[in-house]
């Protein structure tokens, strides 16, 4: 069973990295990943094939949550 869950929140560039949450994201994709390394390497990587446009004043941040 795959204990992580990789979060890739899209954020606008007016949102300093540390800012972008949840709660600040302009859209959110999850995933599952087995692995600390595998959640850091997906998180782009699921962002780019949710079929959710990336603007070019957005960017991708990645989180590695553990499962509920």
């Amino acid at each position: 069973m795959n204990q992580i869950v990789v979060v890739a929140l899209i954020c606008a560039n007016t949102v300093q990295a540390p800012d972008c949450t949840r709660e600040t994201a302009i859209d959110i994709v999850t995933g599952p990943a087995h692995t600390l390394q595998e959640c850091l390497i997906q998180g782009p990587v699921i962002a780019a094939n949710s079929g959710i446009p990336i603007a070019k004043d957005s960017y991708v941040k990645t989180r590695c949550e553990p499962r509920r």
